[in-house]
């Protein structure tokens, strides 16, 4: 382990232990989800989204001559415009602008941007006074640290360290349980600042082309007077900001709120043009400056790729809905920036060494790329990012070799997969689990118990469970997936007893491989590519209505078959990909007698059912329908710590991600817990086996055959 994976792995231990942390991180998730989900209501979300990419596109696509356009404009009434070409000239150019105005105290308003170019420490290092006022950077900047949430950067502090720190600052004794006294400890400590402050220091969320504004979204009004009060204001901005004109501006304004915090507008949006008034200066006008950033964003935006990672609109709603950030917080999951778009920006504004050590800590669940204001394809870039951190060190790591040499080969995979089953018998319990792990696997992944491989796969059975039916409604085909093939038979072998008694034909293409995204997690890409021939080699999307899978897992990534494989046949191929939830309850509707309603059950949504093939409705209707008692968790569509190869990879973050998945259920008071996902299945069944909690796991399809 190198010394960077070393310090994460650290990070991850420390953060974890931080009982705080996780109770704080673990209710701003539960109330962000209920709080967004207000905010959009009775919009049409999507509609919305689609607004702010074309606005962000039509940005990039003149990105130079929007920038040049807003220099002139804001020029003419006064405010002198600089273009910084990197961080340390941005830096230069506010340092030279301070002594220049001779100004010795400075006030600073919440901007990313300027945590990019480190100018805090820039100008402190040059005897500038800096002082941070929104509340929350004013914290970590006495506290020495960085931000941990882009909007929220000092969410994972409590009240009693907040209390301490400012007993320090007035000398006088603090009371931890009165938020409003600490706030106007804030309020009293900061009015002195901005009164003092010779220059104020700004980001700015929109910069508009047609008019030369410079736009401000905050929620405290610390902006506000920084911009005002001071007789120099110095806005520091990427030049990604440049807009052309208010009415793109306000199409973002609908989305950023709402996805930052919940708010359908926040408490100050400020628009400033031109010079003001400003008595404290010998020319009655305020002085403004604008620096305008590149850091690398040329270059980015005329990468094809990753020039989408312009539609941000830096609302951190990426960092809100992620398991990992919910269980190590920014600190840890970031450098800078943080959440889902920090992994990226990381590698191009921080360098490969930051982003390497980061890049990995991405669980795949989707939930970034579902929420994103930009509607950004997040988790696919942080995996390209992670090929081309590979590719340029030359390294491949030798278990991602060896997966891809056995998988490029269906036949030898799976005969490895069915030599499993008698290689396991000295560890393998009657009960369908391993008695304990292999060598291979460190103490650290025994939080759970694993499954043993069937003792006869399902397409070994394929010809014995078969539906043999004269005149079927339809036919479809079976898309089964490495785990219920090899390790859960039985939910494959339920699901067609379902559709025989429905009069639905199924076929089984025995050339079916893996879906690809265990490689596509460890990224390899040219693997993946093989696998996806190799699947749409082996089905006729002509010559069947659906083609189902059991696993959502497995839907999520044969759906973006035409990204892999251009054609017809793979555009085909993905139309007719359907969950077997959804395709139960819209399509099959089936008759169920069986009374269910003594049994109490509840329900995990897995990320990919819900962030990626939006069917978690339909799962849950489908519970219903079957009569049995459903009891929501609160919970439900918090992810299970699995993401495949992630559980291996960081165990200490996907164990405690499955024990307070195990807790939430138990609180239902359910006797079974059910899902659509068998990768899912393992993770859940595994926490439940080792707790000896007493609560079954199912998939969908055994609720739905036990109730026929």
């Amino acid at each position: 382990m190198n010394d960077k994976k070393k310090e994460l792995k650290d990070e991850i231990q420390k953060s974890l232990e931080n009982k705080f942390l996780r109770k704080s991180m673990n209710n701003f998730a539960l109330a962000y989800r209920q709080g967004h989900a207000k905010a959009y209501s009775g919009l049409d979300k999507d509609k919305l989204v689609s607004d702010v990419v074309e606005v962000k596109d039509n940005a990039l696509n003149d990105m130079a001559a929007l920038s040049d356009k807003f220099a002139k404009k804001a020029g003419s009434k006064g405010m002198k415009v600089h273009f910084a070409k990197n961080a340390q000239e941005a830096n230069q150019i506010i340092a030279d602008i301070a002594k220049e105005t001779g100004t010795q105290k400075i006030v600073k308003s919440k901007s990313m941007t300027s945590e990019e170019t480190l100018l805090n420490h820039y100008l402190d290092d040059r005897k500038f006074e800096v002082t941070e006022t929104d509340l929350g950077e004013w914290i970590i900047q006495m506290r020495h640290e960085g931000p941990s949430h882009m909007v929220l950067p000092a969410i994972h502090l409590s009240r009693y360290q907040v209390s301490d720190l400012f007993e320090d600052v007035t000398h006088k004794k603090q009371d931890p349980e009165n938020i409003d006294s600490l706030v106007k400890v804030a309020r009293r400590e900061l009015r002195k600042k901005f009164a003092e402050a010779d220059m104020g220091i700004t980001g700015a969320n929109f910069l508009l082309a047609d008019s030369g504004t410079v736009g401000l979204v905050t929620n405290e009004g610390n902006a506000r007077l920084a911009s005002t009060l001071p007789k120099t204001h110095v806005v520091l901005a990427g030049i990604d900001k440049v807009l052309p004109s208010i009415s793109d501006a306000l199409k973002i304004l609908k989305v950023l709120p709402r996805n930052a915090t919940g708010q359908t507008l926040t408490s100050y949006v400020s628009w400033i043009t031109g010079q003001t008034e400003c008595f404290s200066h010998e020319e009655n006008k305020k002085d403004i400056h604008i620096v305008l950033l590149d850091n690398g964003r040329s270059e980015m935006a005329k990468d094809p790729e990753f020039s989408k990672v312009f539609r941000c609109v830096r609302c951190g709603a990426c960092a809100n809905v992620c398991p990992v950030y919910r269980m190590v917080g920014g600190h840890t999951m970031g450098h800078i920036y943080i959440g889902a778009i920090g992994l990226i920006l990381t590698y191009f504004f921080h360098g490969r060494d930051e982003a390497e050590k980061l890049i990995g800590n991405c669980i795949g669940c989707g939930a970034c790329r579902n929420i994103c204001a930009g509607g950004i394809d997040l988790p696919n870039l942080i995996k390209a990012i992670a090929h081309r951190i590979e590719k340029e060190k030359g390294e491949s790591p030798v278990s991602g070799k060896l997966l891809s040499a056995v998988m490029k080969n269906r036949k030898l995979f799976h005969t490895l997969l069915k030599f499993g089953k008698y290689a396991q018998k000295p560890v393998a319990d009657s009960n369908g689990y391993l008695r304990h792990l292999p060598m291979i696997f460190a103490k650290e992944h025994n939080f759970r118990t694993l499954p043993a491989i069937a003792d006869k796969s399902f397409r070994d059975m394929w010809n014995e469970v078969k539906p043999r039916l004269e005149n079927p409604k339809m036919t479809i085909a079976l898309f089964a997936g490495c785990v219920q093939d090899f390790i859960y038979p039985e939910q494959l072998k339920a699901f067609v007893e379902i559709l025989e008694s429905e009069n639905i034909a199924v076929e089984f293409p025995a050339g079916q491989t893996c879906c690809g995204l265990p490689l596509k997690m460890m990224d390899r890409v040219e693997t993946v590519k093989d696998i996806t021939d190799q699947n749409l080699e082996a089905f006729d999307p002509n010559r069947y209505d659906y083609i189902v899978t059991l696993c959502a897992s497995c839907a999520s990534q044969l759906v973006e078959y035409p990204m892999i494989k251009k054609g017809e046949r793979s555009e085909n191929f993905a139309d007719k990909i359907i969950t077997s939830g959804k395709f139960l309850s819209d399509i099959v509707k089936p008759k169920l007698s069986k009374d269910l309603s003594g049994k109490k059950v509840t329900f995990h949504s897995p990320c990919h059912l819900h962030n990626c093939m939006k069917a978690d409705n339909e799962a849950k209707e489908m519970i219903r329908k079957t009569g049995a008692v459903f009891e929501a968790a609160e919970d439900e569509m918090g992810c299970c710590g699995f993401g495949g190869s992630y559980s291996i990879k960081y165990p200490e973050i996907s164990s405690q991600i499955l024990k307070n998945k195990v807790e939430d259920f138990l609180k239902t008071g359910a006797c079974e817990v059910i899902t659509e996902c068998p990768g899912c299945i393992i993770q859940l069944r595994g926490g439940v086996d080792k707790e000896n909690a007493d609560i079954i796991v199912k998939h969908l399809a055994e609720l739905v055959r036990e109730a026929k």
